[in-house]
Parts: structure tokens; sequence; C-alpha cells
């Protein structure tokens, strides 16, 4: 790659990711990205960002609104009414899960249509909208689901709690992405996965059992040596998912670490890191 290609490259990259809020991506910060690396590497390295698949903020947003609308005209269908839809959050306050819902709630005007909001932490307002109702659904939003366990323990806590008081409540979850082995996880439980794309190990080009050709076995190897440098664990991120789909708000923790650099910034910076991933000050 000349230096006309790579100016040309970093650019329209800059842009598909321009909105990325952890950290400044443009073609400065692209190159200084790059420049860690050796020149024989650096085309292999964009070659990587340009198979990211991104959500923006838009993104994010008209997904939200259009799946939810697709969901509600399916409960009322279904004889299921607004009023009797509760939408609950999973994890702590200030989560991923707390901002995709204050953002769907607010697009969607599902105050206004009657739908209840309840935290997963406040299991007795949960038992109590529950025993109210009767029956009804019970949706789950998020913005990105990678293994499916951090979800599944608060569901199955909301599940045992709420079983006693009525088991008339379907269940759906309604996020922009949903890896494979968290709708495995998913259909075990009865959960319907409400999303616009289920990040399939096709689609994840460092994955163990990805069989595209879109790489070579060598340049595999190298992308995935050069991630080891980073963090010899899981290389590819939490348990070596090897995820390829970042939010605007950060990416997961199944981010390949070639992506995110490392813990400060210090000894690799990375094009795209998580908050956590970021120096103090």
């Amino acid at each position: 790659m000349n230096i006309l290609q790579q100016k040309y490259e970093t650019w329209r990259l800059s842009r598909k990711l321009s909105d990325y809020h952890p950290f400044r991506v443009n073609p400065s910060s692209i190159n200084k990205w790059l420049s860690q690396y050796d020149k024989s590497d650096r085309k292999l390295l964009i070659k990587l960002l340009k198979r990211v698949i991104y959500y923006s903020e838009k993104d994010v947003e008209t997904f939200l609104q259009r799946k939810n609308e697709k969901l509600l005209s399916k409960l009322n269908a279904d004889g299921i009414p607004n009023e009797r839809v509760i939408y609950v959050t999973i994890d702590e306050t200030a989560s991923s899960s707390h901002v995709m819902l204050n953002k769907l709630r607010d697009i969607g005007r599902l105050e206004r249509k009657g739908c209840k909001f309840i935290d997963s932490q406040d299991l007795l307002g949960l038992n109590k909208v529950v025993s109210e109702l009767g029956s009804g659904a019970i949706v789950y939003v998020d913005d990105f689901v990678g293994t499916g366990n951090q979800f599944c323990e608060s569901r199955d806590n909301i599940a045992r709690n709420i079983r006693t008081v009525s088991s008339n409540f379907s269940e759906f979850f309604l996020a922009p992405c949903i890896c494979q082995e968290a709708v495995e996880q998913l259909n075990k439980r009865g959960v319907v996965p409400f999303t616009d794309r289920i990040h399939a190990h096709n689609e994840r080009i460092l994955h163990a059992d990805n069989i595209d050709q879109y790489l070579t076995q060598n340049e595999k190897n190298r992308l995935i040596e050069l991630s080891r440098q980073i963090d010899k664990k899981y290389p590819l991120g939490y348990k070596n998912l090897a995820t390829m789909v970042v939010i605007y708000r950060n990416s997961p923790t199944t981010t390949p670490y070639i992506l995110r650099g490392c813990v400060g910034q210090k000894k690799f910076v990375g094009i795209l890191p998580r908050t956590t991933d970021l120096p103090a000050n």
C-alpha cells in the first residue's frame, strides 16, 4: 500500500468511525495507531479495521425505534396491549442497558403509550407490577450481548422471583447486536431475540471457527500474534470471542486487543479503546 492509498483508507475509516465516543477517531489517530507497528503490518491492520461492523449513534436510535415498533405491533396482534409491556434494564445504573432504555423510552414515546419501566435490581417493584398485570410481556434492552452470561444471570434471578407470581409473561431481548453464543442461551430460556444482527463466527475474521477467505491463514496468525503481545490470555477479547461489532458508546470487552490497545494506553495505543482502557487523566 502506497502513501496515497493509506491516506485515502484512513480518511474513509475516520469518517465511518467519527462519532465513537470514548476516543476521537480521525486520520491522525489512525496513523498513530498504525505507526506502532512495522510498515509491513500496516496494510494488514487497515484490512482488519475495514471489517469492523460499526453502529453509530444514529444507527442505534434508528434500530431501537423501528424494531421496537415491530415488537409492539406483534404483541398487540397477540392480544398484549402496550399497558402490559414491561421494559426491564439489565445490570447497574448508568450501564449501557439503562442508556439504551432511556433512549428508547424517549424516541418511542413509550411513557405516552402506557408501557412500564422497571430496573432489574428492583425485584419488589417488578413483582408488584407483574402481580397487578397478571400477564403480558417483559422486554430486556441493551446495545450488545456477547457470551450472554451476564444477561442470563440477571434474567434468571428475575425469573426465579416472578415465577411465583405469574408464568404468563413472554420474554424478549431487544438489542442491535447479539452474538450467536448468547442466542443459544436465550433460546434455552425461551427469551426471543429482537435484533438487527446475530453476530456469527463467520463475521469475526480472527475467530478460531471463522472460515471466511478475507484473510489468509498467515495474515490471521500475524494479527493474533500482534494481539497476543497486548494480552496473552485473551488476545481476541473476553473468552477470545473475537467480535468485530463496535457500538458508538464503547467497544465490547470481546473486541480483539489489537483494536483496543492495552489498559492505560501506554505500551500499546488502540484505535477503538474502551473507556476502561483509557488513561485516568
